[in-house]
């Protein structure tokens, strides 16, 4: 019995499954783990981002997400809002993630714990300059006057299965 290979490939545009478990190394961004609303009750600063499992740049920048989390995932909430499952109307309430979607992927949106975006950028945006606004909202040393953040490298697998001939 021949087995097909499987092709999970992070230039392209196809679909592969959960970005976040296959590139970014962290199964465990997607779904939230609490909504838009209950991060503005608990007064805490989030990052929306706004993808597709089917977007090459989204399957890129799944890496710079998973690594924001190691170091601001305890005190932000981290929320990748999948495009498909949202209204293409935005909401007028300021609570539903809708609301700031500009159309592209990624978007990622960083709302402070006051409720006021910091940053709305759309691309790949650089793991540093999501790193400053974080260090902005929670009032910590700027990069020139601090420690760099050590982020590691993530695992990549890359296997090919092949039967062989006898």
């Amino acid at each position: 019995m021949a087995v097909s290979p499987a092709w999970a490939n992070i230039e392209d545009d196809r679909f592969d499954g959960n970005i976040f478990a296959l590139y970014g190394s962290n199964g465990s961004l997607v779904p939230p783990r609490v909504t838009l609303a209950e991060s503005f009750q608990r007064s805490k600063p989030a990052l929306l981002v706004f993808f597709l499992d089917d977007s090459r740049d989204c399957k890129q920048f799944a890496t710079t997400v998973s690594q924001l989390q190691q170091f601001y995932g305890r005190a932000a909430d981290f929320m990748p809002i999948n495009v498909d499952a949202i209204s293409p109307v935005p909401s007028e309430n300021v609570t539903e993630p809708d609301h700031y979607y500009r159309g592209f992927v990624p978007q990622t949106v960083l709302i402070d714990q006051s409720g006021k975006v910091v940053l709305d950028e759309v691309g790949l945006v650089a793991f540093e300059k999501i790193d400053d606004q974080f260090r902005k909202v929670f009032d910590l040393l700027p990069r020139s006057e601090s420690i760099e953040l050590k982020r590691t490298p993530l695992n990549e697998i890359n296997i090919e299965l092949v039967e062989t001939q006898k």
